[in-house]
């Protein structure tokens, strides 16, 4: 069974956008299949192998999410994203903004999907 602690020590060595896979293939390893963050605050719900599930504590003030969202614009602060234009809570704000309302990672098949209040995918992305 993983805990919160393991989490948060994969997440401190590993857990940015440049050693994405890393961090995925690590909590795969700790048991971790999958898991869901939210935009509205930050905290994420951890599922595992064993049908496990814990939550972790929100990490930034909450945010309203748009009840639609603009597709075109969510590619393009992706885009901004991608390129480091915008750090971990201007990206949130920005994306709650829009109307995503969470990202999902999926360490089996290495993939982030992102979707929004209505539980439309958005974009799907493979993590190598």
């Amino acid at each position: 069974m993983f805990t919160l602690e393991q989490i948060t020590e994969i997440h401190d060595r590993v857990g940015n956008s440049d050693t994405l896979g890393a961090y995925l293939r690590a909590l795969r390893d700790i048991g971790v299949e999958t898991y869901d963050s939210y935009i509205t605050d930050g905290h994420s719900e951890y599922f595992g192998t064993d049908g496990q599930t814990l939550a972790g504590p929100a990490f930034h003030e909450t945010f309203a999410i748009a009840e639609t969202c603009d597709r075109q614009r969510f590619l393009q602060l992706m885009k901004q994203v991608e390129q480091g234009g915008l750090g971990y809570v201007e990206m949130s704000k920005a994306l709650a903004a829009n109307g995503v309302e969470k990202w999902s990672f999926d360490t089996g098949n290495m993939t982030i999907t992102y979707l929004d209040r209505a539980g439309n995918v958005l974009l799907r992305e493979t993590v190598d």
